[in-house]
Formats: C-alpha cells, structure tokens, sequence
C-alpha cells in the first residue's frame, strides 16, 4: 500500500483531532482555531483541506461510518452465533466509552437541530446502515431459537440503537463505564432465550410429527392419574 503524502496525512490529523474534539465536547464546542492550535498550523491552513466546517463534519462521519462498517464486517466473521454478535456490537460503545468518549454520531444527533443539512443526511445513513445490521442479526436469532422478541426485528434494532446510545450518556454522566455494560448486558439478556427452553426450528412439514408424541406422553399421565 503507497505511503500517504504529506497533505493525506495532514488531513488524517486533522480529523482525528477533530473526531475527538466531537467525541469529547460536540460539534459546536470546538472551532478550527483549536485544531490549529494543536497542530500548530495556521487556519489558513486547515480550510485548505476542509473549506468549511459543514464539509469536515461529513467527512467525519463518512469516516465513522466506514471504520464502523469495517467493525461490523469483523463481527460478522468472528462470531459465534447471533447472540455473540449483538454482544460484540454492543461492546464497540463500550470500548469507546472506556476511552472518555461518546460515539460520534450520538453526539452529533443531540446536535441534530444546528447541523447543515450535508450533516444530518450523512448522520441519518449512519443510523440506516447499524439498523439495517441489527435488524438483520435479531431476525436470523429469532429464525434460529437464539433470540425472541415480539414484532418486527427493525423496531427491536431501533430500540437496541437507542438504548445503547442513552446508556453510553448516563453511563458518562456518572464516570462509569460499568453502569453501560451492565445495562448493556441485561438489555441483551432480555432477547436471549435460555439454553433450557432453546428450541431448534422445526420444518413446518415435521411440526405434526414433532407434537404427536407429546401428546401420548400427556395421555399416559392422564392415564395414570385415573
């Protein structure tokens, strides 16, 4: 892979400085003069790579966005079963939480009302795409007898993403990062159905066959009560 140049690195720098800034204080609670100030550049220099302010926002989130999808994809391929998925998601808020930090585009959301309209559309593709990812892994767990919930998987993931997002927010406000793992585990505990009542999908050919012989077995007691 070829070496950045000096202007791709320059750009890298500033939105890592950037994205912490957000992740620390918001998006309105930095300026460029304070990237400038710890890069110790001019301003000039920073509307070089980024004009406005409005345009290194998207591009944070872009940037977000595809390290987070790049983090879903890992998932996909080390997890165990559905479960395992929704716990190794919901231990990417926690890593980041353990950091003094908020996810990005939680933060950015709460800012929603002043963002430019370039941002909100980026910000809403964000939530589409983690969504999208969770509705999947909870409707395959359900499919599997890994997971049960009542309703459609895409209103569960919606709850999931929000939850998550508020409990990294309490869970900061009190300086534990503790309090959101453990919210994040009895959310999670909530959906799994436990090993002793798993049930292993049944064809739907096989669910006469499959109910018959407990239906002798109830027959039997009844017998025996008699």
């Amino acid at each position: 892979m070829p070496r950045p140049t000096p202007e791709q690195d320059t750009a890298q720098r500033i939105l890592d400085i950037a994205s912490r800034l957000v992740q620390t204080r918001g998006f309105n609670g930095f300026s460029y003069a304070d990237i400038a100030s710890e890069l110790d550049v001019t301003k000039a220099s920073l509307h070089y790579h980024f004009p406005t302010k409005a345009e290194l926002g998207k591009r944070l989130i872009e940037r977000y966005e595809h390290n987070f999808v790049a983090a879903l994809d890992a998932i996909e391929h080390d997890a165990a079963d559905e479960f395992d998925k929704l716990r190794r998601y919901a231990s990417i808020y926690a890593g980041v939480l353990s950091n003094d930090q908020m996810c990005l585009c939680g933060m950015l959301a709460a800012e929603h009302g002043t963002l430019p309209d370039s941002m909100r559309r980026e910000l809403r593709h964000y939530f589409d795409v983690n969504e999208t990812w969770l509705a999947g892994v909870l409707e395959r767990g359900r499919a599997q007898g890994l997971l049960h919930f009542d309703g459609a998987a895409r209103e569960v993931a919606c709850m999931l993403l929000g939850a998550f997002e508020g409990a990294m927010m309490l869970a900061r406000s009190y300086g534990d990062a503790g309090q959101f793992r453990a919210s994040a585990e009895r959310l999670l505990a909530e959906l799994r159905v436990p090993n002793v009542a798993r049930a292993v999908p049944v064809p739907a050919r096989d669910v006469k066959l499959a109910r018959a012989p407990v239906k002798r077995a109830r027959s039997a007691t009844a017998k025996r009560a008699a």
